[in-house]
């Protein structure tokens, strides 16, 4: 397996330069796209090297390397999102294995489960309004607990404790205890999903990463903020993704920049929906819930994980409490939106067009190399027409160049 991993990463190094993506003339009116459609090639040849397996063969690896440099950047993109779902079935399906009583047994085992306060009825946690979803029973096990089970299924998880980045600033650090091979899929980007025509509804608005270092954006435009998420919790709930927690959103001092007045002027707050939006039942406990805790690498390190842009159709209805995300506006009613520069705009459609099913849009990390029980380190991309924190140290400066260009 690792002479044909070889073969992968020369096609990764050989594919970036392909004539293909240098020479087209849209790519070069578009930075930005040439690099997403980089970004899809790699993701394209990791998850489907992880897919072939341990018995992976030398002709199976070469058809996908010739795939790679032929397919279109469509089919690529549906490959890698079917290779992700995949890997995701088979994860949530191990957690039900671990979470879910014995239904053999009957009512027999839930019925041995510690009976709920009167305080947790009160509060909403395992029981259903008249509005509120069910939310079923499962073990009582904590976080920690379910975790430990899930590295017996796959033989790794995740664990967060104080990185090893000497900074000040590092702060705590996403490890991965184990060992696993490139292409496997590691974390998910929790918490709340905005799409463009919800921007004005993200705390702190329009400076919303002044106090916020736990927000990331696909290349769509959507954006999901993790904060709320936190470290999840100890049982499976119903979450709405409050804001439990002080953005510290001062306003700034500053006087309005034209860019902001833009967006004042442009973007004009959506009504929410006359429906109250009572959350959806979420599994807190979830050992990949924690892709917003991985560190940009420091000087000398390179990262051992990249973004995926992972669309969960929501017609998969046994996954969904696995799915850390909730979208603000609701899973419904979708608002499609158009970007010119820097600018976004509500389109004349919205909603799903025909025949395609309802999505929720999240991220993922993947791994671009085997792993063993380390600290795992994500190329944050930080924009360059920006002020960067004085600890980033870009991974390729052209790469971030193109990403916001």
């Amino acid at each position: 397996m690792g002479s044909l991993f070889i073969r992968f990463q020369e096609a990764v190094k050989t594919l970036a330069k392909n004539p293909m993506f240098a020479n087209n003339r849209l790519f070069a009116r578009d930075p930005r796209h040439l690099q997403f459609e980089a970004d899809v090639n790699r993701l394209f040849l990791y998850t489907s090297y992880y897919r072939l397996g341990a018995n992976a063969e030398e002709k199976d690896a070469e058809e996908i390397i010739d795939m790679a440099s032929k397919a279109s950047v469509s089919e690529q993109q549906k490959q890698v999102q079917e290779n992700v779902h995949y890997q995701l079935t088979n994860m949530c399906q191990a957690m039900d294995s671990i979470l879910l009583p014995d239904t053999k047994n009957g009512a027999s085992e839930a019925n041995n489960y510690p009976r709920r306060s009167g305080l947790s009825f009160a509060v909403g946690t395992g029981v259903a309004s008249a509005n509120k979803p069910d939310v079923p029973s499962t073990r009582p096990l904590n976080r920690a607990e379910l975790s430990n089970k899930f590295r017996d299924h796959f033989q790794y998880t995740l664990d967060i404790r104080p990185s090893q980045i000497p900074h000040k600033d590092a702060g705590q650090g996403l490890f991965l205890s184990g060992e696993t091979n490139a292409g496997a899929v590691l974390a998910i980007y929790p918490g709340v999903v905005y799409s463009p025509a919800y921007y004005r509804y993200i705390p702190g608005y329009p400076k919303i990463d002044a106090c916020n270092n736990y927000l990331i954006t696909r290349y769509d435009g959507t954006i999901i903020d993790a904060k709320p998420w936190q470290l999840g919790g100890d049982s499976r709930e119903i979450w709405d993704g409050s804001d439990l927690v002080d953005y510290n959103a001062v306003p700034s001092k500053s006087q309005e920049s034209n860019s902001d007045r833009a967006w004042r002027m442009l973007s004009k707050p959506l009504k929410k929906g006359h429906t109250e939006n009572f959350g959806e039942v979420l599994e807190r406990r979830n050992p990949l819930a924690f892709g917003h805790f991985a560190n940009h690498p420091p000087k000398g390190s390179t990262p051992n994980v990249m973004i995926c842009p992972y669309d969960f159709p929501l017609t998969e209805k046994d996954m969904r409490v696995y799915i850390p995300n909730i979208t603000f506006g609701g899973e419904e009613e979708p608002v499609t939106m158009k970007r010119f520069g820097s600018f976004w705009f509500k389109s004349g459609r919205s909603g799903n067009q025909e025949g395609e099913s309802p999505v929720l849009k999240t991220l993922v990390l993947v791994s671009t190399r085997s792993i063993c029980d380390e600290e795992l380190f994500l190329n944050y991309r930080y924009s360059n027409s920006k002020k960067r924190p004085e600890w980033y140290i870009p991974v390729d400066e052209e790469e971030d160049k193109r990403r916001w260009s």
